[in-house]
Formats: C-alpha cells, structure tokens, sequence
C-alpha cells in the first residue's frame, strides 16, 4: 500500500486494527500510547509523533516500507 499523507495513513492504520478486532484502547495497550494518539492518528493529525507512530504499526505487526517515488520493485537501498 502506498501512503502519501498523514490522512492515508490514518485510515490503512484504522483498517488494520479493525481487521485485528481491536479497539482503540486495545491498541493503544499494545503501542504504550495513549486512546487519544490512536484517534488522532487515525483522523490524520499531521502532527503525530513519529516514535509513537512506528509503535503502533509494531503492535499491528505492520513494517514500514520506503522508496522513492516511482522505484520499481528491485530499487536499491541506500546505505
């Protein structure tokens, strides 16, 4: 899935926890955040922390995935 705002971020994080069968406080347990980050995140507020971000899709076992725009799928990392 390719996300290019904080708003489609919100809404691939909200399916996923929804897929899970978890509520947002469910959630917010697992990622040591608070219910209110949950729904701000999933709302898009731009203004997310990114650490409590990468927790979250931990505790949903999602991995985030970077690339540069138009990369094809065999695009080279930097290191």
């Amino acid at each position: 899935m390719v996300v290019s705002s904080t708003s489609e971020l919100g809404e691939a994080i909200r399916g996923a926890r929804r897929a899970q069968g978890l509520r947002q406080t469910e959630l917010a347990l697992a990622a040591g955040t608070g219910r209110r980050f949950i729904v701000d995140l999933e709302r898009g507020k731009p203004t997310a922390q990114v650490g409590g971000v990468l927790r979250v899709l931990q505790a949903l076992g999602l991995d985030l995935d970077l690339k540069p725009h138009g990369a094809e799928a065999g695009w080279k990392q930097l290191s």
